[in-house]
């Protein structure tokens, strides 16, 4: 039977589970600080989008600046109500699907001046799944491994800025 525990450090706890870290959250220090993650009210919001207008911690709902920019288009061309249902929907896949993803879809949608709506995400989402993400595109030029071969024989070795 797996069990939960939090191990707590002078700069932040961490949650595990099953022998698992499940999180790592920085420490806040000082009065007035919170961190809301919206993986753990996005089910409540979703049922009550009215209460998102006016959510106090509302600023914490919006992981990068293409979701905040996603919800003031949706405000642009959607009524308030409206507006906040279609965006906590996209925050929802976000939370089940994958944060990366949809801000992924999101960044497509905008290169292509495409309007954003919960079902252009979901079409841009299924094109964007199989496309490699920036940290796999990384390209490592090749090593000249003859330096070492002058390292070994006593011979000088070039400047790296020639090789």
């Amino acid at each position: 039977m797996s069990s939960s525990v939090v191990h707590l450090y002078a700069q932040h706890p961490e949650v595990w589970y099953a022998q698992r870290c499940l999180e790592s959250i920085p420490r806040l220090r000082g009065e007035g600080k919170h961190r809301i993650q919206y993986r753990h009210v996005i089910d409540w919001l979703v049922r009550k989008p009215a209460a998102f207008e006016n959510y106090r911690f509302r600023a914490d709902l919006f992981p990068s600046s293409r979701f905040r920019r996603a919800y003031d288009e949706l405000k642009g061309h959607l009524a308030l109500t409206k507006a906040a249902a279609v965006y906590l929907a996209v925050l929802k896949l976000a939370a089940e699907e994958s944060e990366e993803l949809v801000d992924r879809s999101l960044l497509v949608l905008f290169d292509r001046h495409h309007p954003v709506s919960f079902g252009t995400i979901l079409e841009t989402l299924t094109e964007v799944r199989g496309a490699p993400s920036s940290a796999q595109g990384v390209l490592i030029a090749p090593v000249d491994v003859s330096v070492y071969d002058g390292l070994l024989e006593g011979s000088e070795v070039p400047d790296a800025a020639t090789v």
